[in-house]
């Protein structure tokens, strides 16, 4: 019975396999991929380079004693900001005092001999002049009264010096800034010139010290003497700073100090900008102070049209970089120049610096041309493409800052979108 059966379907399935291979697949017309484009724009752009330095105080000074003593009273609290001329620590002032009262007391003495010498020479120069005297007596008349003159200047030296003495009892602050900690005690034995008692740093403005490694010297000098760019003696040199925990770079000052040689142990150059670094509004903090880590951000040259895209449109094929641009070309079979369809065209490029998520196009793009962002996976070069444009996917990554003169990410984006 089952073989029966068996027979019976060899037939049927032998029929079926004819009928399927008579059949001819139909071919499924699908629809063309949709990917993300963006336009590339053109803004105005600063070449720049970026290193790293530290901030550092214009003036600091280690507050010591003139005069030794024992501290008798400290008038400020550690970490204080003080201005220049306020008083920090007292040493005991009583025996430069008594110093004092000696010293002009010598001059009083002094005066009361001069007075006396000079009516004796006097009375010499009319004996004198009717010859009751010698010259050898007169002259040792008036010898005496220049000796006497010359004590009294030596005594209102030494009063002078005893007043300075007195007044360095008084330890003021030599420059404005913020203190340190006290590291001497009242009541502490002073010594004039050797004991430290605080340290004083300036805070506004900052010096930023960052040093320019040898091909950027070598650049910056070409341009300087292609005309391209001027130098610090020309004009005002611009730098831009940011701190650790801050983006971008905020911060904007001047160069003002450059060494005169380039260190051969590490082949760069010292560099020093200088940064205003004022208090920051309704505080007394400051953003800035000496030792602190800063991004350095040096413009080079003057403003110039770039062309620019976001950083994921750009693929790399073997070192080679490379877009995929969309061009509209017309449908084939159309009846009217209006119907047109979007054709992905394989182009390399040469490729720039990165500035607020977009990257700079040096070569092999014009401006207004559209670029694949999302879906480079989904195409090939001369496949046909449905497009949304940049505003319907998520913005790039703001990955730097725009400088003075150069693309500003937001508006770029945005300029992108329109």
């Amino acid at each position: 019975m089952n073989r029966a059966r068996a027979l019976i379907l060899i037939p049927a399935c032998c029929l079926a396999i004819l009928g399927c291979e008579a059949e001819k697949p139909k071919m499924v017309q699908t629809k063309p991929p949709t990917v993300i484009v963006s336009r590339a724009i053109t803004d105005d752009v600063t070449d720049y380079e970026d290193f790293t330095g530290r901030t550092e105080a214009v003036f600091s000074v280690d507050v010591r004693a003139r005069v030794t003593g024992y501290l008798e009273k400290v008038s400020f609290k550690d970490g204080d900001e003080v201005k220049e001329g306020d008083l920090l620590f007292e040493i005991d002032p009583r025996p430069y005092q008594a110093e004092l009262a000696r010293t002009e007391a010598t001059i009083l003495q002094g005066e009361a001999h001069l007075n006396r010498l000079d009516a004796d020479l006097r009375r010499a120069k009319n004996l004198f002049n009717r010859g009751n005297i010698s010259r050898e007596e007169y002259d040792k008349f008036t010898g005496d009264r220049a000796e006497a003159l010359a004590m009294v200047g030596v005594a209102m030296s030494g009063r002078d010096l005893a007043k300075l003495n007195v007044e360095f009892t008084k330890i003021k602050s030599p420059i404005s800034g913020r203190l340190s900690r006290r590291l001497v005690d009242p009541g502490n034995l002073v010594k004039a010139d050797e004991t430290i008692l605080t340290s004083i740093v300036s805070l506004d403005p900052m010096y930023v010290n960052f040093d320019i490694d040898e091909r950027t010297i070598l650049k910056i000098r070409r341009l300087i003497r292609e005309g391209r760019v001027k130098s610090r003696a020309e004009a005002e040199v611009p730098v831009l700073i940011g701190l650790s925990d801050e983006d971008g770079f905020p911060h904007r000052g001047t160069i003002n100090f450059s060494d005169n040689k380039v260190d051969p142990s590490t082949g760069t150059l010292r560099v020093r900008g200088i940064i205003d670094n004022p208090k920051t509004p309704n505080t007394t903090s400051r953003v800035l102070s000496p030792g602190l880590f800063t991004r350095v951000r040096l413009p080079i040259g003057a403003a110039h049209k770039e062309t620019l895209i976001p950083e994921d449109a750009i693929a790399t094929d073997q070192g080679r970089k490379y877009l995929y641009v969309v061009k509209d070309e017309k449908k084939k079979g159309a009846k009217s120049e209006s119907e047109m369809e979007h054709v992905v065209i394989d182009r390399t490029v040469k490729v720039g610096r990165t500035i607020g998520g977009l990257r700079v196009i040096e070569d092999g793009l014009q401006p207004d041309e559209f670029v694949i962002v999302r879906g480079h996976q989904r195409v090939r070069p001369g496949a046909k493409v449905e497009t949304r444009l940049w505003e319907d996917a998520p913005p790039p990554p703001s990955s730097g800052d725009a400088l003075q003169g150069t693309s500003d990410p937001a508006k770029a984006t945005q300029a992108s979108r329109e």
